[in-house]
């Protein structure tokens, strides 16, 4: 056999969303700080990205998660998320992946009944307590970064939609949200097709028309992902979304042929968002639970636990809590005379 390269995972999702977990084969990554060494891997590395998550090797709803050595002292480990489109800074279900892996592989010691640690991501440091019982993560709850809105209330014009009224809000990434019903549009997981159709029309018209960048970090921008969200259908649950991922560019010719993915989970960082909405509303007080359900029934628990600042917004602290499974492990390998070093893309799957 030869081989150019070979890439061990672990194979991991959340609440329903896969979060591949790189383990072994990467080559080094300079930095002074993950967001650094993440800017470093999307610059000269982006065929990794490519080659875990396109196929042969992947597919359109995948997300994988690169662990690296933490440039901050207080963090226990570090890891770089990849989706089909971009990097983003944080990500709740990659977390939950990621922390799951790493004790339940023996990455890092896991400590029974709870095992704190600290992860270094893009956004920054977020805080893990991870409830553990017979070598098994039963519940990762983490302390994630500051929330807030930016835009609440905004109108703005969506090809083949008309006026839509949208949010804006950070959660980890830069979400623009807006409430399904007036759409016409369901959150069932089978009405997924329509869903991405109508969340890439407002995302490419809220990146337009809503362009923001973050006050501490001018580099991150957005909004880059969409959230259609409606009242709870299930006991015990507050709300739920629908959360679509892009997987390729969006042609506003073609709308109707929208390329994106729906989140099978309920989207840790768009909890965080949607939290910091309805806080701004006056809707959510401090310390109160907020269970998001998904396309699926999965469901993600949420819960502002104090208000802070950034930059010139209001903010909250969020935490949010959900389990991981581990369903595999891989070692993938290219051949050097492979016709496909970076994947492929085919439009019947992926827009």
């Amino acid at each position: 056999m030869r081989l150019s390269r070979m890439i061990t995972t672990v194979e991991a999702h959340a609440e329903g969303e896969p979060g591949r977990v790189i383990t072994g084969g990467l080559p080094p990554i300079p930095g002074n700080s993950v967001f650094e060494k993440m800017q470093w891997m999307q610059a000269n590395a982006d065929d990794i990205r490519l080659m875990m998550l396109r196929e042969p090797r992947g597919h359109p709803a995948l997300c994988c998660n690169a662990l690296v050595p933490p440039c901050d002292p207080r963090a226990d480990a570090g890891f770089i998320i990849m989706e089909q489109t971009e990097y983003p800074p944080m990500s709740g279900s990659n977390t939950i992946c990621v922390v799951t892996v790493l004790l339940e592989t023996g990455i890092l010691p896991m400590h029974e009944p709870l095992t704190e640690l600290t992860l270094e991501t893009p956004a920054g440091l977020v805080g893990v307590r991870a409830t553990c019982r017979d070598g098994k993560v039963t519940q990762v709850a983490f302390r994630n970064v500051p929330a807030f809105a930016v835009h609440l209330g905004a109108r703005i014009e969506v090809a083949g939609l008309g006026t839509v009224t949208v949010d804006v809000a950070w959660g980890g990434m830069f979400f623009v949200l807006s409430e399904a019903a007036p759409l016409g549009v369901t959150l069932d997981a089978a009405n997924g097709t329509e869903i991405v159709r109508v969340s890439e029309a407002i995302r490419h018209a809220a990146a337009e028309q809503l362009p923001v960048a973050h006050p501490e970090n001018p580099e991150i921008t957005g909004p880059t992902i969409t959230d259609l969200w409606g009242p709870p259908v299930a006991p015990g649950t507050h709300g739920r979304g629908a959360i679509t991922l892009s997987t390729g560019p969006f042609d506003p010719a073609r709308p109707v042929r929208a390329s994106g993915i729906l989140d099978r989970s309920p989207c840790g960082t768009a909890t965080c968002a949607r939290m910091a909405v309805l806080h701004a509303q006056g809707a959510l007080p401090v310390g109160q639970d907020f269970v998001n359900a998904g396309p699926l029934g999965t469901t993600f628990t949420g819960r502002i636990v104090e208000e802070t600042r950034v930059g010139p917004y209001p903010a909250i602290v969020p935490t949010l809590a959900g389990q991981g499974w581990i369903h595999g492990t891989a070692n993938w390998t290219l051949d050097p005379s492979d016709p496909f070093p970076a994947g492929y893309t085919v439009g019947d799957m992926w827009g």
